[in-house]
């Protein structure tokens, strides 16, 4: 029997592939700014800590040319907005999990550092049968992650408390965040960062499925 009431996913890389997307609307940014632009591959390392540093990552030793930057983040912003669900997909086998953990009647909800407005149409064209609890990117009111303030708000919002929830992500970020927020953690192998990173982080498991994370809880 599961013990959680409350699984909370990181979006990408977990719940979903936004990598070809993120790419190609900061590369238009990058293009618009007169700077070098990057392979889809080299994305997987300078998402994660939401758009400012993805930007600057892209940016690379013009990180700190803030003209610069307001070029690439504008256009990066318009950019994504039309073009965010171009090529974003769900990986295999999760939503038949999502489904499963319904089923169960177990919540599920998203933490995202991605900018709050664009997660609701995502997992709307991605997960159109399920329905999450809460659904949340960066809001302004909250640090972002790796900060545990947004994950414990929102199981507060709920009524859950801590040892209710497993927090689900891909990347040292999510460990860390876990950490913070005082909540156990699940690691997945299948997103951007991989099982090296998340065990290297302090992952205390790492699922290679979306079956491997029913089985850990016990479904």
């Amino acid at each position: 029997m599961c013990r959680y009431k409350i699984l909370v996913f990181d979006l990408d890389g977990t719940l979903v592939d936004s990598l070809t997307d993120l790419a190609n609307a900061t590369n238009k940014g990058l293009e618009t700014a007169g700077l070098p632009t990057h392979p889809i591959s080299a994305y997987k390392v300078f998402v994660g800590n939401g758009r400012d540093m993805l930007i600057k990552r892209a940016m690379g030793e013009k990180a700190d040319n803030q003209e610069l930057y307001n070029i690439v983040e504008s256009v990066f912003d318009k950019e994504y907005k039309i073009h965010s669900n171009d090529n974003t997909a769900s990986y295999d086998g999760c939503a038949e999990m999502l489904n499963k953990l319904a089923e169960a009647n177990i919540k599920t909800a998203v933490l995202s550092n991605k900018p709050d407005e664009f997660v609701d149409d995502i997992l709307k064209k991605v997960y159109p049968n399920h329905t999450f609890s809460a659904a949340w990117g960066k809001k302004p009111e909250y640090p972002k992650k790796p900060d545990g303030t947004s994950l414990n708000a929102m199981l507060n919002q709920f009524g859950f408390n801590r040892e209710d929830c497993l927090y689900i992500g891909d990347s040292d970020v999510d460990v860390f965040t876990a950490n913070n927020a005082g909540v156990d953690m699940l690691g997945v192998e299948w997103g951007f960062r991989g099982r090296e990173e998340l065990l290297s982080a302090g992952a205390p498991a790492v699922v290679k499925t979306a079956d491997g994370i029913l089985e850990y809880i016990g479904l």
